[in-house]
């Protein structure tokens, strides 16, 4: 008998680039647009870390139940980092997780520079 085949959840790492970098530098915005993306798709907050930086940057990681939502800025080069990651044994979330990162897209109001996804 042959076991079924299970995937944990998709990874999705994106490279943002935002012309307007006062986003980048607001870590305050971030965790509010945060928390209104946790609440529409019913993803449940267990941890949160924050740290501004000198030079207005920040990082931020939201440890989900889920998984996770990570960012870090560089206002300085007028980019970003994401990394959002959605596991659960009973649903799939790959579609929650592209919906996601357009969400962060728009609120960024950034072009795409690298966009992987990692289906672990």
């Amino acid at each position: 008998m042959t076991a079924p085949t299970y995937s944990p959840g998709l990874h999705k790492l994106l490279t943002l680039e935002v012309t307007n970098t006062s986003k980048l530098t607001r870590s305050d915005l971030f965790v509010a647009f945060t928390a209104s993306i946790l609440q529409k798709y019913q993803l449940e907050k267990v941890g949160l870390s924050i740290h501004d930086f000198e030079n207005q940057s920040f990082t931020i990681a939201f440890c989900l139940k889920e998984s996770h939502l990570c960012v870090h800025t560089w206002p300085e080069f007028n980019q970003l980092t994401l990394d959002i990651y959605l596991c659960n044994y009973m649903v799939d979330n790959s579609e929650k997780v592209r919906e996601i990162a357009q969400e962060y897209i728009r609120f960024f109001e950034a072009t795409i520079i690298k966009d992987f996804e990692i289906n672990r």
